[in-house]
């Protein structure tokens, strides 16, 4: 029988499934019905630096918005948010440990390092296993360089890192000049764990109304090859874990990702459009193509088609345009 337990951040998991952060993990209902289905360890809802921030600001005075570097965000706390967001995260951290056996990863979404760092110590104190860190910079301001959005991730790192002793993980979006070299330094920060990649919410415009709207809000199975080739360039070249998020549908979708050379996977794009019960339907998947193959352990296969060890590693490099377009074409 096929073992699928794993090591992720030095947590041990009973597979390689891990509930991403999302709206479906933010009840004690939701967590144990994805413990019951099977799943390895879940990331929480997000709290958002910005929630973390204005609930400070409270007892702090009124908050200096010159030094944020999105603070346009705070309109929407300050209108839509609700009080005591803080306390409530902290208790559904405390209640998810006494519920549930498999690890608790708290996530906090964040966009600088000032200011709000000492606030994860709570985290910890509440029992979190792990904290994932979900920086969204988006390279738009043309007034920044590269290495100026870069750096924020390095300051995040650093500042959360005084705090804290639990495992970290850095969920990174592909938006850098040179990807590679950037992960491999980030892996040296002494963080536990790199998640390839978070999602932007995609824009569309709205012809009638002339309004700018959100689409695509969820991944869909086409988006596996942009983790898929990160996970598998950096397998072997980074000093940390790796996991694969988006594009992740089935079991199919989950082999491949460990094939690539990733620890564990996020999912939850899938729960959400096929329910939780499609868990099982992976783990089952996973389990079948390992007994099939003669695999005991995800370690038999992790990482063994990644680049290093691919027989063609120029393929997850290089450009398919003109294999598939030029000549005859399809």
């Amino acid at each position: 029988m096929a073992d699928l337990t794993t090591s992720y951040m030095g947590l041990k998991l009973r597979n390689p499934i891990i509930a991403a952060s999302s709206g479906l993990t933010n009840s004690i209902e939701d967590i144990k019905e994805f413990e019951e289905n099977g799943v390895g360890a879940i990331v929480l809802k997000s709290i958002f630096e910005e929630e973390i921030r204005r609930e400070l600001a409270k007892d702090l005075g009124k908050m200096n918005m010159d030094n944020f570097l999105y603070p346009e965000t705070m309109d929407y706390y300050d209108n839509y948010a609700e009080d005591d967001s803080l306390t409530k995260y902290l208790r559904l951290i405390r209640e998810a440990k006494k519920a549930v056996s498999i690890p608790i990863v708290a996530s906090i979404n964040c966009v600088s390092a000032e200011k709000w760092p000492y606030y994860a110590e709570t985290l910890q104190e509440a029992g979190a296993d792990a904290l994932e860190l979900n920086v969204f910079v988006m390279p738009s301001d043309f007034e920044k360089s590269s290495e100026e959005n870069e750096k924020v991730y390095f300051d995040i790192v650093k500042e959360v890192k005084k705090h804290v002793k639990i495992p970290i993980s850095l969920k990174i979006s592909y938006y850098s000049s040179n990807l590679g070299s950037f992960i491999q330094k980030l892996s040296n920060t002494g963080i536990s764990s790199i998640v390839m990649f978070n999602r932007f919410y995609s824009p569309d415009i709205d012809i009638n109304n002339l309004e700018i709207l959100s689409t695509n809000v969820t991944s869909s199975a086409s988006e596996l090859p942009i983790s898929l080739r990160w996970i598998g360039i950096m397998h072997n070249r980074v000093g940390c874990d790796l996991a694969a998020s988006t594009g992740i549908h089935d079991g199919t979708a989950i082999i491949k990702q460990l094939l690539a050379g990733a620890n564990a996977v996020e999912i939850a794009s899938a729960f959400y459009k096929n329910g939780k019960g499609i868990l099982k339907d992976m783990l089952k998947d996973i389990t079948v193509w390992m007994d099939q193959k003669g695999y005991k352990t995800l370690n038999d296969f992790r990482g063994k088609m990644s680049q290093d060890k691919a027989k063609n590693p120029a393929a997850y490099e290089r450009m398919q345009f003109m294999k598939y377009f030029a000549g005859k074409g399809l």
